[in-house]
């Protein structure tokens, strides 16, 4: 097997990015193309179905040409995708319905307020570990049963499919084939029993949604079929799918109790691994399941908390405001002054996640004086990441009453040394970077390794895992402390803003 290799396809909410990997968990050869995001009303985000799937099968070939290979050297392709996003489709056409209704998307928080209102929270929270917010799958999914002419009816007949992104690749893999989600996608949706791994009927009731509009839920490593609409790659076997925050976990060799992982992307997303048990939070926290390594696995379970706008800011300042030309520009820009000059940036643009949780909040920059700069501003918003995540972290050890020795991190904000510094310096523990930062996609390739024998077992893999650098906090608590109390002001200005 050391000569074949895995095909990683890692859908995200800006991207498509395609990885081949070899036995040892190195970058063989990668391809990434952006899509067009889509913003119809205030606190609405969508993408084009159509997109999604052009650019994850384009970046697969282009990914597989750079490597050289024929499609008899991939042992399995691993899938990993953003979560919560929602497509609804007709099962003989594959026609999308409606856009696809993203994560950040706020459409539904009336429908989740309602519910909270009829005192329904406590019961989603017992059985799915999660909130009422418009963040996760299921009020969206009942938001398009409800808009669709139709929709519901067609569903109840078993005319119309259910998915989140990675349920619509495989769909697209597999030539309309295949069906199915993984758990820990499932877990996403507000609709799976945290416990039993499988899909809740009071749930269902309540959102007043039909089973037969639902994907199968798999495990996370195993054989789902094969790819047969990919000519290069037809007959790969399709074997291991996670969403994007679990298959980073997994590709950080989190696999003990206690281990956790930033991942540091659109948004920011800190998962810490409780074991075979989920944790229940008392700080606004998720309980969420990791992984199910194989049918007769049991489940493992993660605690999490996600910052709904972390590298996003930046891609709003080059696009939306233009102070920037590229992403790669903010490091420079912000490098002008040593500080942010007073000025905070509160990046709520779609409401606050955990552990605030608010909806209604609003993006906010505070503490503008004449002085200002387009460089205090880019250093408030790079600064806005850490804050954010030392939030989720000061949350996460209250409640799991573990103090962790180190934070392992990745995603493309982590090559900025100057914010991994800040972030070690607000946290108080080292920020750990491995060598390897494609951990997303990683995490996909071993999980699809693992269920054809490319790798034996997870020893295996954690061996494989190597530091690159460590970020040690500075001495000068005093000063973080300060800077954290500001933040806090600012962030209670953001607050509750929107009608």
């Amino acid at each position: 097997m050391n000569q074949k290799f895995i095909l990683a396809l890692d859908q995200g909410t800006t991207s498509s990015r395609a990885l081949v990997f070899d036995h040892r968990g190195r970058v063989v050869a990668k391809a990434q193309q952006e899509f067009p995001q889509h913003f119809p009303k205030p606190g609405w985000v969508e993408h084009d179905p159509a997109d999604l799937w052009e650019t994850t099968r384009r970046t697969a070939l282009a990914a597989f040409a750079e490597a050289n290979l024929t499609g008899s050297r991939l042992a399995a392709l691993g899938l990993t995708n953003q979560r919560e996003t929602t497509l609804l489709w007709e099962r003989t056409t594959g026609r999308p319905l409606h856009r696809a209704i993203v994560w950040q998307d706020r459409r539904t928080a009336a429908l989740c307020a309602k519910l909270k209102k009829r005192g329904l929270e406590p019961l989603f929270r017992e059985k799915t570990g999660l909130l009422l917010d418009p963040y996760f799958s299921g009020t969206k999914l009942a938001w398009l049963l409800d808009h669709i002419p139709g929709a519901r009816r067609r569903a109840a007949r078993g005319e119309l499919a259910f998915g989140t992104v990675d349920t619509w690749l495989l769909w697209q893999l597999t030539g309309g084939k295949i069906h199915a989600t993984d758990v820990s996608n499932a877990s996403r949706t507000l609709l799976l029993n945290l416990r039993t791994g499988e899909w809740d009927a009071a749930l269902l009731k309540l959102l007043r949604i039909p089973r037969e509009v639902l994907p199968a839920v798999h495990s996370s490593s195993e054989v789902y079929g094969h790819v047969t609409t990919i000519p290069a790659l037809d007959g790969v076997p399709i074997a291991g799918i996670a969403g994007d925050q679990q298959a980073a976990l997994f590709g950080q060799a989190c696999f003990r109790p206690g281990l956790a992982k930033n991942t540091y992307g659109t948004g920011c997303f800190l998962l810490l691994h409780t074991g075979r048990k989920p944790v229940v939070s008392k700080h606004q926290l998720l309980s969420t399941i990791a992984w199910r390594l194989g049918p007769s696995a049991p489940l493992e379970y993660a605690l999490e908390g996600g910052v709904f706008i972390g590298g996003a800011v930046v891609q709003w300042l080059r696009d939306g405001l233009g102070l920037i030309a590229a992403s790669g520009d903010i490091e420079p820009l912000a490098a002008r002054t040593p500080d942010n000059g007073g000025v905070y940036f509160v990046p709520a643009f779609t409401g606050l996640g955990a552990p605030h949780w608010d909806a209604s909040a609003r993006g906010a920059i505070v503490g503008l004086t004449r002085g200002t700069t387009a460089a205090h501003v880019a250093h408030a918003a790079l600064e806005s990441i850490a804050y954010q995540s030392a939030d989720l972290l000061a949350a996460m050890q209250a409640d799991s009453k573990l103090k962790l020795r180190e934070l392992r991190v990745d995603g493309g904000a982590t090559v900025n040394g100057a914010l991994m510094q800040f972030q070690a310096d607000l946290l108080r523990v080292p920020v750990v970077r491995p060598r390897v930062t494609e951990t997303t996609a990683l995490g996909a390739a071993y999980l699809a390794g693992l269920a054809v024998g490319f790798w034996g077992n997870r020893a295996e893999i954690a061996a494989q895992w190597t530091e690159d650098r460590r970020f040690r906090p500075a001495p000068n608590r005093a000063a973080m402390k300060k800077l954290q109390t500001t933040w806090h002001r600012a962030v209670a200005r953001a607050k509750d803003w929107a009608q």
